[in-house]
């Protein structure tokens, strides 16, 4: 009875979540990380500023001004161009869902999908939920 007094008494001592914004991922990110490559990236709102690559074997986020390294979850759905509908790395995770079916053909080679991004912390806490654009692409 004890173990389970002790147990609810810290399950409810989960601080509220801390909102996240994250940082624009620019071209010294991707050099730096070497982030080139097929996929798909997200960016908020009407905006071209990308907070999250994902690619089939890693994404990215930039997380209190740093890069964040994510692997995809092998049992995620199936995004273009080899990447997944989910990641997580470290203290994190997120979730890009897309409406496959509302794309749109922005370039030679890329379509652009109406999309949503949610950022978890490691309580399973929403921290960041942006809808925006996903361009997949390679």
């Amino acid at each position: 009875m004890d173990e389970a007094d002790v147990a609810a008494v810290e399950a409810a001592q989960v601080p509220p979540p801390t909102p996240v914004q994250p940082g624009t991922i620019g071209m010294p990110d991707i050099e730096k990380f070497d982030m080139f490559g097929a996929g798909c990236s997200f960016a908020p709102g009407k905006g071209i500023a990308t907070v999250a690559l994902l690619q089939a074997e890693r994404g990215f986020m930039k997380i209190d001004n740093k890069i964040v390294v994510f692997a995809p979850d092998a049992g995620s759905g199936d995004l273009p161009l080899g990447a997944k509908g989910k990641y997580t790395g470290g203290a994190w995770s997120f979730i890009l869902d897309l409406a496959s079916e509302e794309g749109k053909q922005s370039g030679i080679e890329t379509v652009n999908y109406p999309a949503r991004l949610v950022l978890r912390n490691d309580h399973d806490q929403i921290v960041y939920q942006e809808d925006g654009t996903a361009q997949c692409g390679s």
